[in-house]
């Protein structure tokens, strides 16, 4: 009997992924990063690939549309129980993340991983 397949950690919503794919054919590859800092809340960031530099502590949960997605490894160790699930809502960005289109941001929801799915 086949093991079943890991749960990704980081996945995106239908509208999200509109998003990306929209961004991706205007500006090219693109990168995202689970920020935790006070400044900017706890909001995915979306940049150019590679404008923002990683560090040796990041961790790269996965891909969404295509996208690397990245979190601090301290903000890892505290979310690793969690499937990340990125959305889009109104309103601009904050920070200096790219927009998820006009008059939108990406957002983040969560929900715990079941102890059968942890990867």
């Amino acid at each position: 009997m086949d093991a079943p397949a890991p749960v990704a950690r980081v996945v995106a919503t239908p509208a999200a992924l509109e998003a990306i794919g929209t961004l991706v054919a205007q500006r090219g590859p693109l990168m995202f990063f689970q920020s935790g800092g006070c400044c900017d809340g706890s909001l995915p960031m979306c940049f150019n690939d590679g404008e923002l530099i990683i560090g040796d502590h990041d961790v790269l949960l996965g891909r969404v549309g295509g996208c690397p997605f990245y979190i601090d490894g301290r903000q890892f160790e505290a979310w690793k129980h969690t499937q990340l699930i990125l959305g889009v809502s109104t309103g601009a960005p904050e920070g200096f993340s790219l927009p998820a289109g006009e008059d939108t941001h990406f957002v983040i929801t969560s929900r715990a991983f079941a102890p059968d799915e942890m990867p």
